[in-house]
């Protein structure tokens, strides 16, 4: 991924335009799904940035938090395909991808392989407790993630743009499951945590969820439209000092850097690599564009940034015998690059 910008770019002004439609669908979305999924706002906004920036999103919670019908939900605001991958430790990788199947011609009966496509093929993927699955299927999913293609007996199928996998995990239920390589980890723009609802929230939750069927809803985008967008996020101009700051702070997160504070050298075991960087920027102009801003700045970058490093910073056993934990890692990194 390459990111030159001139820092004294000015937007054409169709671009302009085109921004200023991007956040009025940016509120009709968020007035849809407001239909299906009650508070959860900074998830939303999260989700949003990472579906228009090209990148992958891994939700993390507990049980009963509607990261599914999230997920769902989203995928009937855009007028995009939509499977649903329920991982379990004997989900095998032809389960994900297809595999070719023998047919029977209908000249001379003859035999030949057909392929079959898997649940991957479409435009959103719900990879459901992604962390169920062992490493063998988890590699499956890698290719697809990051090159938008698979690979089956030695042939190439391209995935259908735009494309995106936005899976689910459980922190706290360890008994059948396996931890996500780093290198999967890695491929996911946010790690996007969860939380609990507000009393007021849940008292909505309760009255919205036991009365009458809810409404549907409306398709807001297709494909080309979602990719003339994503388009455009690209476009969207970022000041030097940006680049500088992305880079500064993602080089902290690494023990062995001279420029890595003593407690990271202390509480950190692998830091953040290149691809951390790239999502920062993205990320910041993604917020930016949705917010109906013309450039990307600071507070932009401040606010993904902790979606984008909590899962990239590993920490060893001095920091989990300190309760450090990368979340508090990020915020702390964050709060001393603002006081410098």
């Amino acid at each position: 991924m390459e990111f030159t910008q001139d820092p004294g770019y000015q937007l054409p002004p169709d671009d302009v335009a085109a921004i200023d439609e991007l956040g009025k669908v940016y509120q009709s979305f968020r007035a849809e799904l407001a239909k299906a999924i009650i508070g959860q706002d900074d998830v939303i906004e999260k989700l949003a940035i990472s579906l228009f920036a090209r990148g992958h999103a891994l939700l993390m919670g507990v049980p009963g938090l509607a990261k599914t019908l999230l997920v769902s939900s989203v995928a009937q605001t855009f007028d995009l395909s939509f499977n649903r991958i329920q991982f379990t430790p004997d989900l095998m990788p032809a389960d994900i991808t297809g595999t070719d199947i023998i047919q029977e011609s209908g000249v001379g009966g003859k035999r030949e392989f057909e392929f079959i496509k898997g649940p991957v093929f479409a435009n959103i993927v719900l990879a459901d407790e992604i962390n169920r699955a062992p490493a063998k299927t988890q590699s499956a999913m890698l290719e697809a993630m990051q090159e938008n293609k698979v690979t089956v007996l030695g042939k190439t199928y391209p995935l259908p743009p735009p494309f995106f996998v936005l899976a689910t995990q459980n922190p706290i239920e360890q008994e059948g499951t396996y931890p996500l390589p780093e290198a999967q980890l890695d491929r996911f723009m946010f790690l996007i945590e969860v939380g609990y609802p507000t009393a007021a929230e849940e008292k909505e939750i309760a009255r919205a969820t036991t009365g009458t069927a809810r409404q549907a809803l409306s398709h807001l985008l297709d494909g080309d439209k979602v990719i003339a967008f994503q388009q455009l996020v690209r476009r969207v101009p970022v000041p030097e000092h940006l680049f500088d700051y992305a880079v500064r702070i993602v080089r902290k997160t690494r023990p062995g850097e001279p420029e890595s504070p003593q407690w990271i050298k202390d509480t950190v075991g692998w830091g953040a690599g290149p691809r951390a960087v790239q999502y920062l920027i993205l990320g910041a102009k993604s917020r930016a564009a949705l917010r109906g801003s013309y450039m990307a700045s600071l507070e932009d970058l401040e606010a993904i940034a902790p979606a984008v490093l909590n899962h990239r910073v590993i920490t060893n056993f001095s920091a989990e015998s300190q309760g450090m934990t990368s979340k508090k890692i990020i915020e702390r990194l964050i709060k001393e690059m603002r006081e410098d």
